[in-house]
């Protein structure tokens, strides 16, 4: 990390306590959980401490492919007063959006969402699943105009939400979608991101784009999985696999169900943080008004 880049804190201090101070700028962070455990809500939380420490709010791509939402505009509302603006897409070509700098942008961005289908191959013929990697094929100029011109506006937290658990991430459309863009856009040096935007019309941008450099080492991205395991010892017992999103993030979460008296609590609890000082403390929370509120 730059010793001059600032961690990208949470802004709750018993888990940014854990992350010795927040996460690791130019990294990706990886929370997993069962659904309703509250990454959503963490996820937004983080998002939204990039109006303080960043100037600008963090981004959000939502991969769900169900035509449904995960009510990020509602939860930022009613937690934080945050209004949200989705960015739509147009026919027209994308990059032509990227310079619009007084423009309505948006900070969350849809690509699946009016697809409603089935993500994994297990689940599509063979016929199916080309037709989900055309339309992946299709949407990714888009997605790569969005990230690229809130990077340019100073936007530097990104936040993958909606992925539904696959025994092999290989399989899932959604996380072939997020390394495309992970590795070819927000971990790309800012020239070479835009020369995957603009294409073919690279040479006639390049002034604009050298004009507006920003360092991509400073934009961290935090990756929402939602696993099969609900218990949180299940998940700390499940073993990081070779080559799959765990093992290549530099730090992992683990938010789960936990056993309290009678009823059922819930706790996380940082598993990896490379190179950095890390708590083993499990840190029980409630979800309130507020989003995550440790207890």
């Amino acid at each position: 990390m730059n010793a001059n880049m600032k961690r990208k804190s949470f802004g709750i201090e018993a888990i940014d306590r854990l992350l010795d101070g927040g996460l690791t700028p130019g990294a990706l962070t990886v929370i997993a959980g069962a659904t309703g455990v509250g990454k959503t809500q963490l996820g937004l939380r983080w998002a939204h401490r990039g109006l303080v420490e960043d100037g600008r709010a963090g981004l959000i791509c939502d991969l769900t492919s169900r035509g449904d939402s995960q009510n990020h505009s509602a939860y930022a509302e009613s937690q934080f007063g945050w209004k949200i603006a989705e960015f739509e897409a147009t026919d027209r070509l994308e990059s032509d959006r990227v310079w619009e700098l007084n423009g309505a942008l948006g900070e969350c961005f849809r690509p699946f969402a009016k697809a409603a289908r089935r993500v994994t191959r297990g689940d599509l013929d063979p016929e199916a699943w080309d037709a989900w990697r055309s339309d992946t094929a299709r949407v990714s100029r888009s997605a790569a105009a969005f990230f690229y011109a809130n990077f340019v506006r100073g936007s530097r937290r990104v936040v993958f939400d909606g992925v539904e658990p696959t025994s092999r991430f290989g399989d899932s459309i959604q996380f072939d979608f997020f390394e495309y863009l992970y590795h070819h856009i927000i971990r790309q040096e800012h020239d070479w991101a835009a020369r995957e935007v603009f294409r073919e019309r690279y040479r006639e941008n390049e002034p604009r784009v050298m004009a507006s450099a920003y360092d991509h080492s400073d934009v961290s991205c935090l990756y929402l999985y939602t696993s099969p395991e609900v218990m949180l010892d299940d998940l700390i017992a499940k073993p990081l696999g070779d080559g799959d999103v765990f093992s290549n993030a530099n730090t992992v979460i683990l938010m789960g169900r936990t056993r309290d008296g009678g009823g059922l609590g819930r706790s996380l609890v940082v598993v990896k943080h490379r190179g950095s000082a890390c708590s083993d403390e499990i840190v029980p929370y409630r979800i309130g008004s507020s989003g995550i509120e440790p207890v």
